[in-house]
């Protein structure tokens, strides 16, 4: 019992822990930049090897506020008919309009749109995850900055010796040269 409270105090468990909550949010916020990578990856593999269809807009639905919208698209591959919504990131065409899409032949509701759009709300899971690891990395770098021992790694520096008089000249008055190359004179 004492040993787990002595290690719940301990500096390099404190700071352990510090160094694991970087890690974390670092890879939280690495997280939807490799998911949308891999997304754009995905849809230039469908522009190639996927079925060409055509997609009509049948409706598009804006969320109170204004916040986002959703286009509704129905398309026919292989006799069948099916219904997929696309939300407007970039684009966002009216109902009505035809869309040229490229559909994976494996899972026929999985299509690219030509403006590059693929169906479905991808990659919101990993953006939310992606500002979590945010706010953390926010969180635990100043931790882990506070662990490190500055002082003794880097003593401070003695103070500063002040500053001279002004060394008196025969018949100067007091006069100081400002030259590059000053005479150090010794009493």
């Amino acid at each position: 019992m004492r040993l787990v409270i002595m290690l719940r105090r301990s500096p390099a468990v404190v700071t352990l822990g510090c160094v694991l909550l970087v890690v974390a949010g670092g890879a939280l916020l690495w997280l939807p930049f490799h998911t949308q990578t891999a997304l754009d990856d995905w849809g230039t593999e469908l522009r190639v090897r996927g079925l060409p269809a055509r997609a009509v807009v049948y409706d598009q639905v804006t969320k109170r506020g204004g916040s986002s919208q959703t286009m509704y698209f129905r398309y026919e591959v292989s006799g069948r008919t099916y219904e997929q919504e696309v939300a407007c990131v970039e684009v966002c065409r009216s109902a009505g309009d035809q869309v040229p899409i490229w559909v994976n032949r494996a899972d026929p509701t999985d299509f690219v749109t030509d403006f590059g759009q693929l169906s479905g709300h991808r990659g919101r899971f990993q953006g939310v995850l992606g500002a979590a690891g945010f706010a953390v990395l926010v969180l635990a770098i100043p931790l882990l900055l506070s662990r490190i021992p500055f002082g003794r790694w880097f003593p401070p520096r003695p103070p500063r010796s002040r500053r001279r008089p002004a060394a008196s000249v025969w018949g100067g008055a007091g006069f100081t040269s400002r030259s590059k190359h000053k005479r150090r004179i010794r009493r």
